[in-house]
């Protein structure tokens, strides 16, 4: 008798050394290809080892063209400076190069500058919302996530606002999140243009960043609320869109913007 091991989760994949080659499972696919967001949790966390020790502090992706079978990634060091480091890498198959990222890392000198943060929007609790069920075969990867909607929007309702809100979390994962884990959950939700469309169109990321702050560290829970808005969208496709993060207790962990494009082939 022959024991299967079941495929990787996505945590599975962020716990090991990222020198490793990655498989492209299709059970860890998004819209068409391998999860952005994974891919970028991913690429983080190889960079980080050209700087070990240093926090996170954002990191930017553009996506050339969908990942659909094995990669590697290649990271180099761009400048090490005193406060700040940059870091670059590219997510590679045998047929090139199909993402290129960069990263800020460091920690600055303490200081006692004022702060802002976005006001965390009205939510009830997480155990008061709703599950809403993806279809795995539509986003494969949904099998890994739990979404509780918060309000009326939902993707490809026909609604008035390209705006999405809504808690979430990896599921059956307890701890509340790192920085990578950050990374892709700040990319699980639908596009919030997808609010306004009442027919499927895709909507893919051209180019993603993600920044963490300095409450991620301190947030306890493994729930984070996201808004993700569509700032601005031009007549032939480009869609502008932000997204903030919030713990439970209202504390700002985080934001993310993506470019992204709408496309109905």
């Amino acid at each position: 008798m022959t024991n299967t091991a079941p495929p990787p989760s996505p945590l599975d994949l962020l716990g090991r050394p990222t020198a490793d080659r990655i498989g492209a499972g299709a059970h860890l696919n998004g819209f068409g290809g391998f999860h952005g967001g994974l891919t970028v949790a991913l690429m983080a966390a190889a960079m980080r080892g050209e700087a070990p020790g240093l926090p996170l502090r954002s990191v930017t992706a553009r996506f050339h063209r969908p990942i659909s079978d094995e990669f590697r990634l290649e990271t180099s060091l761009t400048r090490a400076g005193r406060s700040l480091t940059a870091v670059g890498a590219k997510a590679v198959t045998a047929k090139g190069m199909h993402v290129e990222a960069s990263a800020v890392l460091g920690s600055p000198k303490a200081a006692e500058w004022a702060e802002f943060a976005p006001a965390m929007p009205e939510a009830p609790p997480v155990e008061e919302c709703e599950i809403f069920a993806i279809p795995s075969e539509f986003v494969p990867i949904s099998a890994y996530l739990e979404i509780r909607p918060v309000g009326p929007n939902r993707p490809y309702a026909g609604g008035k606002e390209p705006e999405l809100t809504a808690w979430i979390r990896l599921v059956g994962d307890e701890r509340p999140p790192d920085a990578l884990r950050f990374i892709l959950l700040m990319d699980a939700l639908a596009p919030s243009y997808a609010a306004v469309l009442s027919t499927l169109a895709l909507v893919p990321t051209v180019e993603l960043t993600v920044r963490t702050g300095e409450n991620l560290d301190r947030t306890s829970s493994p729930w984070i609320l996201l808004r993700a808005r569509t700032r601005s969208a031009t007549v032939d496709g480009w869609v502008d869109e932000e997204i903030d993060a919030w713990g439970p207790d209202g504390a700002h962990l985080g934001s993310a913007q993506q470019l992204r494009i709408i496309r109905t082939d």
